[in-house]
């Protein structure tokens, strides 16, 4: 038979070679033409095609997962890797990467607490990584940079978008998320059921697939642009072809359905009830992964297309398969009303369509092949009697995957219960947590462990697993841990680093290299031949620096004179304070008393409309050594930092919310204060990072200064999960502020966290951080932020 327009798709050929289950397939980039596909046994293998170009050749079966394998996904070339990096996930818990020429895994990436079921790679070496523990984790190498939460369900699909920095994530909480630079953009929600699966059009438009049978169109503004139908069941899985807008999507209904110009325009039926995964090879043929461990390729080229054995063999396979009417993949039965075998010599209407006949009591399914012109025998359809348990791990629960879902009826009046369980679980513990789950009656364990023996037969996978402990969190990321102990020599503020200079700018800041780029002191010949960069890495901190004593003394005992009797400082503690101001604002060779920090420490503590000159004071002697080490030190450190954070509050007042942030970045100035900065640092940034959404400029420099100040420890420290917090905390702020002495201390501090470091350029890059910033290279005045801005950009 001629290909008609367009062709269509015939057997390539059939590979067996995996135990069980294929649940992913990728297009390899070496060898030229192959593919990757993973399985439930566990192993994942790269396939090659052969000299005569129909068949594929296994090159190498890759081990390394404890459970079954869930996902592959395709790590691009580098100078280190150039054959490109092969990735998986599992039910492990763990992603695997592997070269392409070694059976066993570079290396293992631990972080997830549950079900790796989804991978995407972007530029620069990033992987995105889905789990069902609902979130997603954003890796470089072999390191965690970012994690992203906010479904309230298991993650099935997750795509990097081609703009830098903008990521999907699809769940069974129904809706599809857009990231950017890791926080949540928007939320697409349209799905009635698990969202299952994710293709990318362009960089505006996108496709899902889900459990609801339906393919929605996206744009990544929000809009859905348009919903196809024509899968019956689940849809597990789309795949685009190269350079258009055509795609594949596989199911639960035993189908590959291959839509072209918005229609459904083949569906090929295959001998296997799930079709889990398909993807598109450069040369257009689809290859699909299914439950009976088969791995079949179709193509459109007549030179590739089977043989004609081979085509009658999986014809012969497919017309012996068994149809369970319970799935409703063909619509509701009803066997009476069945016409005999003389209905098939009516040819189709279209292609895919079927046709239920009854033949000697036996129905029978057949679909019309338009390219053939013929009725093809897609299997016998057997009684709901004849049903087995084959389900291979696809019974929904909560959006998670099990082998069984029983219901149990405790007692007849009662409400039933759903009780999940997979065959490799143990019987005994599933029923322990069943009956705690639901509260009830301990007593049931016995009948409980031996209902679930008796209906799974005793099936168990000889597993010899180690199932990494959810609970002793074994390569958990901790906060801050890496970076505990920074041993950075700390600047004296009193030795004119960061010295109050009378009728300067606001925030004075010492000289570097005769020109001071924070207040403009010797400003520049912007005719010079090679500016130099004198912006970044910076070494120290930035502080806020500028007093003025007698206000401050002034408006604390206004303020004083208005507080409650619990709250009244006597005469004697403002002569206290005022010491404690002359000590820390002057070069005096005198140290704060302890008495002194003790009222200090009252004052801070006044409630929030009336703090702020107490917070004022607290601000300019935490740059004193002394009284950073009281605040910093192990002893006090967690009540001022709380103290600090509670003022971070967006509903708060202003003058609170910018002298807090004031305050923590001038505890850098001492070692102590480096050390508390860092170990606190997830924390303080979450909470810090909620000013952006201040109109106040002064807040926004002091936001800004204090990621310069995290980004000057960061570079002298190799800690990416903190350069990676920093950069996400940088762009999220630039996108909102619109101070250019802001915008230029994060030019500062996105410079010195990029500089000497690969791996943190590599990350700036992926999350589009030089798109960001290019319109800042145009600045005129003030030249620094151009001048800055160009610097980084080189380092792009």
């Amino acid at each position: 038979a001629m290909a008609g327009e367009g062709g269509a798709y015939r057997l390539r050929c059939s590979l067996a070679g995996h135990g069980q289950d294929v649940r992913g397939l990728t297009r390899g980039l070496f060898p030229q033409g192959g593919f990757v596909s993973v399985s439930r046994d566990r192993t994942a293998r790269l396939w090659a095609p052969d000299g005569l170009n129909r068949r594929f050749t296994e090159m190498h079966c890759m081990s390394g997962h404890s459970n079954f394998v869930s996902c592959v996904c395709i790590i691009p070339p580098s100078d280190l890797y150039p054959r490109g990096l092969i990735a998986t996930g599992g039910n492990d818990h763990n992603i695997c990467i592997f070269t392409v020429d070694n059976p066993a895994p570079l290396y293992v990436l631990k972080g997830h607490k549950n079900t790796v079921c989804s991978l995407s790679s972007g530029k620069f070496g990033t992987l995105l990584s889905g789990s069902w523990d609902t979130t997603a984790k954003v890796w470089l190498s072999d390191r965690c940079m970012m994690t992203l939460q906010g479904h309230t369900a298991a993650i099935w699909a997750v795509k990097i978008l081609p703009e830098q920095g903008l990521m999907l994530t699809g769940s069974a909480d129904k809706t599809i998320k857009l990231w950017k630079a890791g926080r949540c953009e928007r939320t697409f929600t349209g799905h009635e059921d698990c969202v299952r699966g994710l293709a990318i059009l362009s960089e505006m438009e996108f496709l899902s697939c889900a459990n609801d049978a339906s393919v929605r169109r996206w744009q990544i503004s929000g809009e859905c642009l348009q919903v196809y139908y024509g899968h019956t069941n689940y849809i597990y899985s789309i795949s685009v072809f190269p350079q258009c807008k055509d795609f594949v999507t596989t199911g639960e209904d035993r189908s590959l359905r291959i839509w072209k110009k918005g229609e459904c325009a083949q569906t090929i039926r295959l001998p296997a009830q799930s079709v889990w995964c398909c993807c598109v090879l450069d040369n257009g043929d689809i290859v699909v992964g299914a439950s009976d461990g088969i791995i079949r390729v179709f193509t459109e080229s007549l030179e590739r297309t089977a043989s004609a054995e081979e085509i009658q063999a999986f014809e012969n396979e497919l017309s012996q398969a068994s149809i369970d009417p319970k799935t409703g993949d063909l619509g509701d039965i009803n066997a009476d009303d069945l016409p005999g075998r003389e209905h098939l010599k009516e040819p189709g209407t279209r292609d895919g369509q079927t046709r239920l006949i009854k033949d000697n009591g036996k129905v029978e399914a057949y679909q019309w092949s338009v390219s053939e012109g013929r009725w093809i025998k897609i299997g016998d359809v057997v009684g709901s009697s004849g049903a087995t348990q084959q389900t291979s791990g696809k019974v929904l629960f909560e959006g998670k995957e099990y082998d069984y879902v029983f219901t149990i009826d405790v007692n007849e009046s009662g409400p039933s219960y759903k009780l999940p369980y997979n065959i490799t679980d143990d019987p005994w513990l599933t029923a322990y947590n069943f009956l705690q789950k639901n509260d009830l009656n301990p007593m049931f364990l016995d009948q409980v462990a031996k209902f679930i023996m008796d209906n799974t037969k005793g099936q168990t996978l000889s597993t010899s697993a180690q199932f990494s402990d959810p609970f002793t969190g074994a390569g958990r990321y901790v906060p801050g841990s890496s970076s505990g102990s920074s041993s950075i020599p700390a600047a004296d503020p009193f030795t004119g680093a960061g010295r109050y200079v009378p009728g300067s700018a606001s925030n004075a800041v010492a000289p570097v290299g005769g020109v001071d780029p924070y207040t403009g002191m010797g400003a520049y010949q912007s005719a010079a031949a090679k500016v130099e960069n004198i912006y970044f890495p910076k070494k120290d901190a930035v502080t806020f620096d500028q007093a003025n004593p007698t206000q401050i003394l002034g408006k604390l005992k206004e303020l004083n004179g208005s507080a409650t009797e619990e709250h009244k400082l006597t005469e004697d503690d403002l002569i206290i304070l005022e010491k404690l101001l002359s000590v820390t604002c002057n070069t005096s060779s005198e140290t704060p008393t302890a008495q002194q920090l003790q009222t200090l420490w009252r004052a801070v503590n006044w409630p929030e409309d009336i703090v702020f000159p107490a917070l004022d004071i607290l601000r300019l002697s935490v740059r004193h050594p002394t009284v950073n080490k009281n605040f910093c030190s192990e002893k006090d450190h967690v009540q001022f930092i709380v103290l600090l954070l509670k003022f971070l509050n967006p509903k708060g007042k202003q003058a609170n919310q910018l002298l807090a942030l004031r305050a923590l970045c001038n505890c850098f100035v001492s070692e102590a204060g480096q050390k508390l900065m860092m170990e606190q640092r997830d924390e303080i940034m979450t909470q810090a990072i909620e000013m952006k959404s201040s109109n106040n400029k002064n807040i926004h420099i002091a936001l800004a200064t204090l990621t310069l100040n995290y980004a000057v420890c960061l570079h002298k420290v190799n800690n990416i999960e903190g350069k990676a917090q920093c950069l996400s905390v940088i762009s999220t702020v630039m996108e909102v502020v619109q101070d250019l002495e802001a915008i230029f201390r994060l030019l500062v501090a996105l410079g010195t966290l990029i500089s000497d470091d690969t791996n943190a350029v590599q990350l700036a890059k992926s999350l589009g951080v030089d798109s960001q910033i290019k319109k800042y290279a145009s600045v005129s005045e003030p030249a620094k932020v151009k001048e800055c801005c160009r610097f980084v950009l080189n380092l792009l």
